[in-house]
């Protein structure tokens, strides 16, 4: 039996979603997702372009996009602002990019280190240890 996906309950809707319940209400505490009339009894119900929002927002989050970012791609949704959200993304790659290059720079002084620890004889200080003391 297929359930109704226009009047889905919060927990139903986040499970839906694959987030939990509190995810949900901090999406709407932030602006990311809509907070629906009380409609059956007092109860909010949730649809599925809900699920499909909230997949987007934790889509966008796997990218490394903020979520003012998110907020700013979801004010783009109709997808006629392409160069906008293109703008984003591209300071998002900018950033990531400057990231990598901090970790290749890290990647490089840890190997250089290891191999000096690995050539380090006699009672003279552990390279390593002596680099990370001197900061």
């Amino acid at each position: 039996m297929e359930k109704n996906l226009e009047n889905l309950t919060i927990g139903t809707f986040a499970k839906m979603a694959g987030v939990n319940v509190e995810t949900i209400r901090f999406y709407q505490r932030k602006g990311l997702l809509p907070e629906p009339d009380r409609l059956y009894g007092s109860i909010r119900r949730y649809g599925k372009a809900d699920v499909a929002r909230v997949r987007f927002v934790k889509s966008a989050q796997r990218m490394g996009l903020s979520l003012d970012e998110v907020g700013q791609l979801l004010k783009l949704e109709d997808g006629t602002n392409c160069n906008e959200a293109a703008e984003i993304a591209a300071r998002r790659l900018a950033d990531v990019r400057a990231r990598l290059a901090d970790l290749l720079r890290v990647e490089a002084a840890l190997s250089k280190l290891i191999c000096q620890c690995q050539a380090h004889h006699g009672n003279v200080s552990c390279p390593l240890i002596a680099a990370l003391q001197s900061g």
